[in-house]
């Protein structure tokens, strides 16, 4: 059994401008002391995934479909004292930005020491004990020192690494890491990378890394989710993902990444903007975005289709090959449905909506 199964989540915001679908529909699973990387531009859903795992939305956030199972147990629904037993206890979190994750007004230890009390039945000297061994931990420099000093003595990486102490104190199972390296310096972000990755093989924990950068991803992750708009459009291994891409959206996300072979060339930006969640459209939400978007693309949202046993793509254009190589057979028969194969078919007969080839 999986460590955490997601399925079919679905996470909406009430505004006055209207409904925002931020995540719809989104499936996964993690095991234990596997590394998911969940990639995609700002507002792609990433984050709202990481929060309703959690439940630590905003008050107009609601889960309005879908589970969310902790080691078999239901976490969608959970009474709330139940879920300050999983949190910082089973599932810990590193938000984005330290400065605003850590309270100006209280020292460092008296942070640490109060998530530890909280979540585990240590006593304050205990607490007071773990706190300086997890900076220990983290690789602080004087330890006893910063545990006297408030956030904003600290630099930008000495507290994420405080960050990262804090969610490792009562040795979670689960750790998500929403963009924990934005607001660092390339540097730093090196090496909080690189303790991350050693501490994730020393404890033995799964890790959800959420990021809008590729090389992070392909650095940590053994597995990879990429999500647009809400939904995933592919998820794989990692090798999979990086070396087989089959969604246009994860090849130009790759196209945009500077490599030894691109020097003093211009690169290849996502033409287009964001996709509005206020105003979806009708079919695929990335065809306005593609160049290579079919007919049917603008008329009927493509389903999940496995690619191979370790991928799996939402794209029309992967659908189409595989009715043309005769292969559809041993994809998945959410798809296999008449209506769908005759918009197969008919772009299958049609030209490229935006000027693209055709698969």
């Amino acid at each position: 059994m999986a460590l955490l199964e997601v399925k079919d989540l679905r996470t909406s915001f009430f505004t006055d401008a209207g409904v925002v679908n931020a995540v719809n529909g989104v499936t996964f699973q993690l095991d234990s002391g596997k590394v998911l990387g969940i990639v995609g531009e700002s507002g792609s859903g990433k984050s709202v995934t990481a929060y309703s795992i959690m439940q630590i939305l905003s008050d107009n956030g609601k889960i309005v479909g879908g589970s969310i199972k902790y080691d078999g147990q239901e976490l969608v629904g959970a009474p709330e004292s139940f879920m300050k037993k999983i949190r910082g206890n089973k599932i810990s979190i590193i938000f984005q930005d330290p400065m605003t994750s850590l309270n100006p007004t209280y020292t460092i230890g008296h942070q640490l020491v109060e998530a530890i009390l909280l979540h585990t039945n240590r006593t304050k000297d205990e607490a007071q004990e773990r706190a300086l061994e997890m900076l220990k931990l983290v690789n602080v420099n004087e330890p006893a020192k910063r545990l006297k000093q408030y956030p904003f003595e600290l630099s930008g990486g000495m507290r994420q690494r405080v960050m990262i102490a804090m969610a490792l104190a009562c040795e979670p199972d689960i750790l998500i890491a929403d963009e924990p390296t934005t607001a660092l310096d390339v540097t730093i972000q090196a090496q909080i990378l690189e303790l991350m990755t050693d501490l994730q093989k020393k404890l033995g924990m799964a890790i959800i890394m959420i990021t809008h950068d590729l090389g992070v991803i392909a650095q940590m992750c053994d597995e990879v989710i990429v999500m647009y708009a809400g939904s995933i459009c592919e998820q794989g291994t990692a090798d999979e993902i990086f070396y087989n891409p089959r969604h246009e959206y994860t090849k130009g996300l790759m196209r945009s990444i500077p490599t030894a072979k691109t020097v003093g060339e211009r690169l290849r930006p996502i033409t287009g903007t964001p996709i509005d969640l206020l105003n979806m459209p009708k079919g695929c939400a990335f065809a306005p975005r593609c160049d290579c978007a079919l007919k049917v693309c603008t008329m009927e949202a493509p389903k999940p289709l496995n690619i191979n046993k370790d991928h799996r793509a939402t794209c029309w254009l992967n659908v189409k090959k595989a009715f043309e190589d005769g292969i559809l057979t041993e994809y998945s028969t959410e798809i296999n449905s008449p209506r769908i194969e005759d918009q197969i078919e008919a772009a299958g007969k049609g030209e490229p909506e935006n000027g693209g080839e055709q698969a």
